[in-house]
């Protein structure tokens, strides 16, 4: 089904902290780029290779209007006083028609595609989305990378690799890439890593992994706040 695949939109989230304190979100970004691209990189003139020139990019701040753990702060910058001092919004239903729009410019079938994505960011955004009485289209499909290079291991060496920290963003990218992670834990810039490991293995990824993908209808929100 990924072959058919004509959009993949890179997704991460910014949180208040981890799925056991109830996280709200802090910062989304969204990047969309064509097939096209991601399969036939383009090289510097050193021959290392660039992010996609064409790329539809959503990033945004968001007053998660509840305290923003410590540790959450100081990995992302973020903090309760600095999204109040810049106004942000909450998530709200105006946020929700940006996502939706973005996505509808997009050419279909769209992918979303988060790394560590069943666990923490699609569970996650699905709660916000119907905390506000809202959702994406049930034949959405969702692509979890961290699940998608453990695949790709399985397959070409009997099992995925061991060790701590092996199928971090960071980890994947300094193998993939062959250089340090640049501002680690800002949405926009774990996107753009994302990116480039996904297009170092895009052939792979679309053609031999089958069971790292969900419909949007298969993901459960991460929790469910009684009103």
């Amino acid at each position: 089904m990924l072959s058919s695949v004509k959009t993949f939109v890179f997704l991460d989230l910014e949180a208040t902290g981890l799925n056991k304190y109830l996280p709200k979100i802090t910062e989304i970004c969204l990047v969309a780029a064509h097939i096209s691209s991601l399969q036939n990189p383009v090289t510097n003139e050193f021959g290392e290779m660039q992010l996609p020139r064409v790329l539809d990019k959503l990033c945004l701040c968001v007053d998660p209007e509840k305290t923003i753990n410590r540790y959450a702060s100081e990995i992302s910058g973020l903090n309760n006083k600095n999204l109040g001092e810049n106004e942000k919004q909450n998530f709200n239903s105006g946020l929700i028609v940006l996502i939706k729009e973005f996505l509808d410019r997009q050419a279909k079938p769209v992918c979303l595609v988060a790394h560590n994505g069943f666990k923490f960011d699609f569970p996650l955004l699905k709660t916000e989305l119907k905390e506000q009485g809202n959702d994406f289209s049930s034949s959405l499909l969702c692509l979890d990378t961290l699940h998608v290079f453990q695949e790709l291991d399985t397959l070409e060496n009997g099992a995925p690799k061991k060790g701590k920290g092996f199928y971090t963003l960071s980890e994947l990218y300094r193998r993939s890439v062959g250089k340090e992670p640049i501002d680690s834990h800002h949405a926009e810039g774990d996107v753009q890593m994302l990116i480039m490991i996904f297009m170092s293995k895009a052939k792979q990824v679309i053609e031999k992994t089958s069971y790292s993908f969900k419909m949007w209808s298969e993901i459960s929100p991460m929790y469910v706040t009684r009103r």
